[in-house]
């Protein structure tokens, strides 16, 4: 993983919500760090840098560094919560990550070679993506920043799985897992929405031409 992300955080008390609500008035984000078999520490953080890696789509798949105080933890982001109406960041869950468990983390999907795609450059059809994220499990070192989805052979009528995904080494999707049954579209492309509405519109029933008269003559 090219990116590296670190918090900077300390450690607190056991807050009440009023507590915590004076946290974030002076510009604190509340959160908890549990896991590895060890008690759950409550921590806070300065609301500006944890905002400005959230502003970056690896933050959420990678293995982040946590500074609290003297010591250091390699931890994921388990759980965010945001308030209802501003979405400003309420609360975090990081979970400790040990080098030799397996951890499971939401991954982008980034999709390329839409432009090429035969359905797409010569068969007129739409790219629709059904996913934009896999759950997947494997061990910290192993734990990619995104996963690519080729779709530039794709024809008109054609779809790829969680199958379909070239997953890199020591990775497991977990849908997969759990049966056949779990082997989700993931992209697809089909004709275009405007067609469909033209071909809809071509087998609708003439009216007769009385009736449209009757019809007209009823609006006056």
């Amino acid at each position: 993983m090219s990116d590296e992300f670190t918090l900077d955080a300390r450690q607190r008390e056991p807050s009440t919500k009023n507590a915590m609500r004076r946290l974030r008035r002076e510009g604190m984000v509340p959160g908890i760090v549990y896991g590895a078999d060890r008690a759950p520490m409550p921590i806070t953080m300065e609301y500006r840098a944890v905002k400005k890696n959230l502003s970056r789509e690896a933050f959420f798949s990678h293995i982040l560094t946590l500074n609290v105080g003297d010591a250091t933890e390699r931890v994921i982001l388990r759980d965010l919560q945001r308030h209802p109406v501003n979405a400003l960041v309420m609360h975090m869950d990081l979970q400790r990550v040990s080098e030799d468990e397996e951890i499971r983390v939401r991954v982008p999907l980034h999709f390329v070679g839409e432009e090429v795609a035969p359905g797409v450059k010569f068969e007129r059809g739409e790219v629709s993506h059904m996913l934009s994220e896999v759950e997947v499990s494997c061990l910290p070192k192993d734990l990619p920043e995104f996963i690519e989805v080729d779709i530039s052979a794709l024809h008109l009528n054609d779809s790829l799985h969680l199958s379909d995904l070239k997953i890199p080494q020591g990775v497991e999707v977990v849908e997969l897992g759990y049966g056949e049954e779990h082997d989700y579209a993931v992209v697809s492309i089909h004709p275009p929405r405007v067609e469909e509405a033209e071909d809809e519109e071509a087998q609708a029933p003439a009216v007769p031409a009385d009736e449209q008269r009757d019809s007209d003559e009823d609006e006056k």
